[in-house]
């Protein structure tokens, strides 16, 4: 499970990760009608390797603050995936 902040109306998407270890997606997409939902589980399914089925948006649907399941990915991979994205 992963836990992040949301920003829609980005220029483009762009996944941080802070060195509190908080992490944050911007995204292209607005945050209306369900775009920017959308948006966030497409992009996070190409930056960690899934399919997008795998993925699910489990809270935060309406809210900046998101749980995102990554049904099929180890914390080793997450981890791994997300210290590529770290701030230096």
């Amino acid at each position: 499970m992963l836990h992040l902040r949301a920003k829609p109306n980005a220029r483009h998407n762009a996944l941080h990760l802070a060195a509190d270890g908080t992490v944050t997606v911007r995204l292209h997409a607005p945050a209306q009608d369900g775009k920017a939902n959308a948006c966030l589980l497409a992009y996070l399914a190409e930056v960690f390797g899934l399919p997008k089925s795998q993925l699910t948006l489990l809270s935060g649907h309406t809210a900046a603050f998101k749980k995102v399941d990554l049904a099929g990915l180890t914390d080793e991979n997450m981890q791994a995936t997300l210290a590529c994205y770290s701030a230096f």
